[in-house]
């Protein structure tokens, strides 16, 4: 069993070292940082990043993508405590060991720097599915039990997580498909091979534009300049439920405290820009960019819930 209070004071403290060569020198030399496939949304919160970090920093800052899930966070791992490793994800990766086995110690291995935004969700459809609403759609899958399917991609990442809330909270039974990144899951919608997924509403949005999806509803606790108009699922018929996706940014652990509040100073100045956070909207999430004890606290608050959820709807590992 998971300790969560002894685990989130360790997580908190994790970034609290004295100085070293490595602060002194920083940076010395071009940063990394490493993120999900290409088109994603921590891909383009990874690219913003860097785009705003190289000039205050004098280095180059190159984005790197290697898929999604715990590929990044062995990377980070495994990296040189020096700040010129990072990660950004677009999944809450303090909510694998909940589920499944990893290959990394999520107190030991990294230091967290920033929430930098939340990503809007939302859930959409195939045409062809006769559904206008949540409501409708509640109703077709209680018709049609097993007989829908939806597109995830890493179990126990965000749209796996949100899918499978949503078949708990509604009663309902819906045939998790798996892909290997968001945008071969939406091909698969695009072609009517998978009937309904709930991720970004950035990767989703154009598509809904053109008319090839459906969009119902969004899955935050209130509606969103992002995707105006666009009802939540709990005011559509889901009373309660609520899902965000986090754009997070991590360095390996051990790294020394002067970096860390470097990083997370240059981060936070760049990406509250209004500029920036015009950018970010346009691209389907609202910038958040708070301190490293902010995010510490956040993270606290969701695991409580995410370890209640989990429970309740009996989301094993896999």
């Amino acid at each position: 069993m998971i300790r969560f209070h002894t685990y989130i004071s360790a997580f908190v403290l994790a970034g609290i070292y004295s100085a070293s060569p490595h602060a002194q020198d920083f940076p010395s030399k071009t940063i990394r940082i490493v993120t999900a496939a290409a088109g994603g949304g921590s891909d383009f919160g990874a690219r913003q990043l860097a785009l705003g970090l190289a000039p205050v920093l004098g280095q180059p800052v190159v984005v790197e993508n290697r898929g999604s899930g715990v590929v990044q966070y062995d990377f980070l791992a495994n990296s040189a405590p020096d700040g010129h490793s990072l990660v950004v994800s677009g999944g809450a990766f303090w909510i694998f060991p909940l589920i499944q086995k990893i290959p990394y110690d999520v107190v030991r291995d990294f230091v967290p720097i920033s929430l930098m935004s939340k990503k809007i969700i939302i859930v959409a459809i195939h045409p062809s599915v006769p559904a206008k609403s949540i409501k409708e759609l509640i109703a077709l899958a209680k018709a049609r039990p097993g007989q829908l399917n939806y597109a995830s991609t890493v179990y126990g990442g965000p749209a796996h997580l949100a899918a499978e809330m949503f078949k708990s909270m509604a009663g309902v039974d819906i045939v998790n498909v798996p892909y290997k990144g968001n945008a071969p899951g939406i091909v698969a919608l695009l072609s009517g091979e998978v009937q309904l997924t709930i991720i970004d509403a950035g990767e989703l949005m154009p598509h809904v534009k053109s008319g090839r999806l459906r969009a119902l509803a969004v899955t935050t606790a209130e509606p969103s300049p992002v995707t105006p108009g666009l009802p939540t699922v709990a005011a559509s018929g889901l009373p309660g439920y609520e899902i965000v996706g986090e754009t997070v940014l991590y360095a390996p652990g051990k790294t020394p405290a002067t970096i860390i509040s470097r990083l997370n100073q240059e981060s936070v100045r760049y990406l509250t820009r209004p500029e920036t956070k015009e950018r970010f909207i346009a691209a389907g999430a609202e910038v958040v960019a708070n301190s490293a004890d902010q995010f510490a606290a956040y993270v606290k608050a969701d695991i409580a819930k995410w370890t209640r959820l989990i429970k309740e709807a009996g989301i094993r590992a896999n």
